[in-house]
């Protein structure tokens, strides 16, 4: 079983949206994101809204190939330059005692070949090669939320969410402690892998 403590391997970062943005950038225009960056600069552009407006108008980029640029052009957010390790840290250095959870978590997705585990600021996302079937997010001082895209009756353990129309994630389970990580709950997040695999 993956060890949780060392993410680097198992866990993509914000580092993978930034690559996955230049790829876009590549794949739409033929050009990289250092080539749209000394353009920018050249055409004067001086802000984030500038460039959009510059890069839609002028050369039909939109989205998120537009991040990447705007990245390279004006800075990184800071905690998009954090590696795993550290996101996961910050999201429980306040709360030791619900990191037991969040390790247990990790360690199942990092056991099952073809489930990607992607770190952000305040939560942990899991996915197939599909989509996202999973969010682990720190609920309060108490207990950690594991918001499933899942077809499951309401029970004991699996909760109703309140959502926006649209919205798939109306289905989670809370933790309290590492001890609720157990059989009927393992169930219940592999039959949200299966059903979005």
């Amino acid at each position: 079983m993956a060890d949780p403590h060392n993410l680097k391997t198992a866990a993509r970062t914000w580092k993978s949206m930034v690559d996955s943005n230049q790829a876009l950038l590549l794949r739409k225009s033929g050009h990289d994101v250092l080539w749209w960056a000394e353009r920018g600069h050249s055409a004067g552009v001086k802000s984030d809204i500038e460039l959009r407006e510059w890069m839609r108008t002028e050369h039909g980029i939109t989205g998120y190939a537009q991040y990447a640029v705007s990245w390279e052009m004006f800075g990184y957010p800071e905690f998009m330059l954090r590696d795993a390790d550290e996101l996961l840290d910050g999201q429980y250095t306040d709360h030791p005692n619900l990191r037991p959870i969040a390790n247990t978590l990790l360690a199942w997705a990092a056991a099952h070949p073809g489930v990607e585990i992607q770190m952000r600021k305040g939560y942990i996302s899991l996915h197939t090669s599909r989509r996202k079937f999973a969010q682990v997010t720190r609920a309060n001082r108490t207990s950690v939320d594991v918001t499933l895209r899942i077809e499951a009756p309401i029970g004991e353990r699996l909760k109703a969410v309140k959502v926006r129309a649209g919205d798939f994630f109306d289905r989670k389970v809370r933790l309290m402690s590492e001890m609720d990580v157990d059989q009927e709950f393992l169930d219940i997040l592999e039959t949200a892998l299966g059903q979005n695999s």
